[in-house]
């Protein structure tokens, strides 16, 4: 350092290029006051080119992971299969919300078509009381207005009567319920699951089967509203597969199975097709029956309210025209607002869907009872306690249910659900 310092008071020139040369170094040296900062790894990555290479060769490449598709290291699933839950989870989300929208659109048109109709006939009725105590040519106006508005609720009546409002919006309602658990489903599986391929298989086969349980169009997919033999509703795949891991307690005892349990599991069934089903599937029959007397009866007394309003103010049939134009209107109002107002549709429907939950209750156990291999059911624990939060009662009351049905020569009251 002495050396530089006289050479400089001997050579100005010199004295300026080390100047110089000094503040190009000093320029340079400031990386090396960054590395002195405590970070053992950028000081490791910066000064030894070793380490370097191995810290980058230990880091999974970014190609492989989005071309091979390789588990997670931290969650173990495969980003391609998690990328397909996500899909399903974002379609079903959609999928909600379009049956919310359409379902509430679908009651206004029960309640607007309603009052429309009743509001028609009601003033086709009074026009035809009007023509019978007018004299003059106000009588041929009035008929023909009463005769066009009785025809107009005939038509509406059809139309309405055949697609049923309020039983479209109990379909909407329940694919948004079922939509929703299908939604929270799905999300527990992200949470505290491993997805597979056959879990994304499985999800899209159960969003396929709502879809065709309950379609958003009217024309050409729309559920028949009057079938001739009543079936419970089906929103589930029609091959369902049990694809269970092991249980909590592994094999210490069967996967949570016994003989007791299995036994137990089968007395429900019985009670449930016995009892539950069957009433529902009885009930919704009445429904169906009711709902179809109403829907031919309403359009048939507008119809011959329409020939009755044809024919007020003749001299030969006045009176008999008058008289069923008027009692056929207001009749036909009256069944019109005890058939859309009352919701039969909505009613049949109900049952129909509740029928077949229980038909999906004893699916799910026999399913898991025709396994063999306990450890590819469920477990037994666990599918006990669902079975009762399914049912509305606790375990020693489904216990005791099951005691009761399998005792011989007594005949059980009791339905298996309490919830409906």
């Amino acid at each position: 350092m002495a050396t530089l310092k006289s050479s400089s008071l001997l050579n100005p020139s010199m004295s300026s290029s080390s100047q110089q040369k000094r503040v190009i170094r000093a320029a340079i040296n400031i990386p090396k006051r960054v590395t002195s900062i405590s970070l053992p790894e950028l000081r490791t990555r910066v000064f030894d080119g070793v380490e370097l290479h191995s810290s980058i060769e230990k880091r999974p490449s970014p190609i492989s992971i989005n071309t091979g598709f390789k588990s997670i290291e931290n969650t173990g699933a495969d980003p391609l299969v998690m990328s397909k839950i996500y899909a399903i989870l974002e379609a079903v989300a959609d999928r909600v919300e379009m049956h919310n929208n359409i379902g509430d659109q679908r009651t206004n048109w029960n309640s607007l078509l309603l009052n429309s109709i009743n509001a028609i006939i009601l003033a086709a009725v009074t026009m035809a009381g009007i023509a019978a105590i007018s004299a003059g040519a106000p009588v041929a106006a009035l008929k023909l207005s009463s005769c066009s508005m009785y025809v107009a609720a005939t038509g509406m009546l059809s139309i309405v009567n055949k697609i049923q409002p309020s039983q479209l919006a109990e379909e909407q309602r329940n694919a948004v319920r079922l939509f929703k658990q299908l939604q929270n489903q799905i999300q527990t599986m992200i949470c505290v699951g491993n997805p597979t391929a056959v879990d994304v298989k499985d999800l899209m086969e159960k969003v396929l089967a709502l879809d065709k349980a309950y379609p958003l169009p009217l024309l050409g997919v729309m559920l028949e509203k009057f079938p001739e033999t009543v079936e419970p509703a089906v929103w589930w795949p029609t091959e369902r597969r049990r694809r269970q891991s092991k249980g909590p307690c592994g094999n210490k005892d069967f996967n949570g199975w016994n003989m007791k349990l299995e036994e137990e599991m089968r007395e429900i069934v019985n009670v449930m097709r016995v009892k539950d089903r069957e009433d529902y599937m009885r009930l919704a029959n009445k429904a169906l029956k009711l709902n179809k007397i109403l829907a031919i009866t309403a359009p048939v007394l507008t119809g011959l309210a329409a020939l009755g309003s044809a024919f007020v103010g003749s001299p030969s049939h006045g009176s008999w025209a008058v008289m069923l134009s008027v009692l056929c209107g207001a009749l036909a109002s009256v069944v019109n607002a005890f058939e859309h107002g009352g919701q039969v549709g909505m009613v049949f429907e109900m049952y129909r869907s509740n029928a077949g939950f229980f038909k999906l209750v004893e699916e799910s156990i026999e399913l898991n009872l025709r396994e063999a291999d306990l450890e590819r059911r469920e477990n037994g624990e666990l599918f006990e306690t669902k079975v009762c939060l399914q049912l509305g009662r606790s375990l020693s009351q489904l216990r005791d249910l099951a005691a009761a049905s399998s005792s011989k020569g007594i005949e059980i009251d009791e339905f298996a659900s309490k919830l409906f």
